[in-house]
């Protein structure tokens, strides 16, 4: 399997001020094959410690942060001497108490070594009021395999080249082939072992059985990890994420999780999830001007999944409705278009958001910041490209251009680009 993210990893590891690397990301997203995998293509001497599962090694940080210390108890641990020459890998890092501490004493007095780190609920420590080394750690953020990872994988390495460089011309005799791989992706979505297991056996019950797998040890942190008292508040918001998204209307409606329900209750639910990286939060901008954030409406917001395939296997969705469609399909293919769409752009661009007007039912679905350019993005289940709310709002804000993403080849017009959907990543 291929990851984009080797590449930053070999950025990373040539840059001249380079600190200790934290990988962020949800359970089972990939991150301890993405460490060995980098570790074994570009060094020579590498260590792997993992907190969870290696008692001798989890108090090494309670002493004190004496480096020298860490370094020679570590060696014995993995009966390897550790040099500046070796790498480093720290996994389930929030298991060791003030281990995510360590990182800044390592920068601070031995920056010689490098170090990477990451764990599964990783993000919910960095926020959860531990002594945090701001300043002395770089990050490096995981989602589950793009599209175009995806057609790597399934061995389509010629098409996934063209659609990186956006040779549309090229892809024109493939947009039906694409399309297929598309509506496959849909139900396989991109968590890595998912992914392995339907390259290797092509068997779908087998994919839903791991993807219900998945569905499980993310409900099981729940009870194992989150606050007592938001477990069933953080169960509710992720069961009716599929029923938020499917509304017309996409902002998220605390109402629909049980009568009366306000956003205080359930915040904490919402950020812990958000934290595990389990959910993405896209909020409102009440204006398509620079910078976006000056206009954020944090009240209003939308949720997404981290995993389209996982969103159709949480909604039990059979793979010949995706494939084939199907009327019980038809009010759940744009929700399912959109998580998508967002999950293709994350990674990519951190200014997300989406517009809605203050008195009326016009939507723009996202809405981006790429630099000093503005660009709305409308986004279109399958071939029907009547899109009044983003020409309204192009009348209004003449001076952008616009996307509309569907299943329609790539053509270009005067206010608008269409870019079919399974190209939507490779367009930054």
């Amino acid at each position: 399997m291929e990851r984009r993210y080797i590449k930053k990893l070999v950025d990373w590891k040539t840059t001249s001020n380079r600190k200790p690397l934290i990988i962020k990301g949800a359970r089972q997203v990939g991150k301890t094959w993405l460490m060995k995998e980098f570790a074994q293509k570009e060094f020579s001497k590498w260590v792997y410690i993992n907190f969870e599962d290696n008692e001798l090694v989890k108090g090494v940080f309670e002493k004190d942060f004496d480096v020298q210390r860490i370094i020679m108890q570590l060696s014995i641990a993995t009966k390897t001497v550790i040099d500046k020459e070796t790498l480093i890998l720290f996994d389930e890092l929030q298991e060791a108490p003030r281990g995510v501490t360590a990182l800044k004493y390592f920068q601070e007095k031995a920056p010689e070594y490098p170090i990477i780190a990451a764990g599964s609920l990783l993000g919910i420590t960095l926020h959860s009021g531990t002594s945090f080394p701001v300043g002395k750690v770089d990050f490096l953020e995981l989602y589950p395999l793009s599209f175009v990872e995806f057609l790597l994988a399934v061995g389509e390495p010629l098409l996934a080249d063209l659609l990186e460089k956006q040779q549309w011309n090229l892809l024109a005799p493939f947009h039906d082939v694409l399309c297929e791989h598309l509506k496959t992706y849909y139900y396989v979505g991109g968590m890595p072992e998912v992914v392995k297991s339907f390259v290797e056996e092509r068997n779908i019950s087998k994919i839903r059985e791991i993807q219900k797998s998945i569905l499980n040890a993310y409900d099981n942190d729940f009870s194992k990890h989150a606050p007592l008292n938001e477990v069933p508040r953080i169960r509710m918001v992720w069961k009716s994420i599929m029923a938020q998204m499917a509304k017309e209307n996409k902002k998220y409606i605390f109402g629909m999780l049980k009568e009366g329900a306000r956003a205080k209750e359930f915040e904490l639910a919402i950020e812990w999830l958000i934290d595990a990286g389990l959910l993405y939060k896209v909020n409102r901008t009440k204006k398509g001007a620079l910078p976006l954030s000056a206009y954020e409406d944090f009240s209003s917001f939308k949720l997404f999944l981290l995993d389209v395939g996982l969103l159709c296997a949480m909604n039990n969705i059979p793979m010949d409705v995706l494939l084939n469609g199907n009327a019980i399909f038809t009010d759940f293919k744009g929700a399912m278009t959109e998580q998508y769409v967002l999950q293709q752009i994350k990674p990519i661009l951190s200014s997300i958001y989406y517009w809605s007007a203050e008195t009326s039912s016009g939507e723009i679905d996202f809405l981006i910041q790429n630099g000093t350019e503005i660009v709305p993005i409308e986004v279109k289940a399958e071939e029907n490209l009547q899109a009044k709310s983003l020409k309204c709002f192009i009348l209004k804000n003449p001076q952008l251009h616009a996307i509309r993403t569907s299943m329609s080849p790539y053509r270009e017009q005067d206010w608008l680009t269409n870019v079919p959907l399974y190209g939507i990543g490779c367009r930054w």
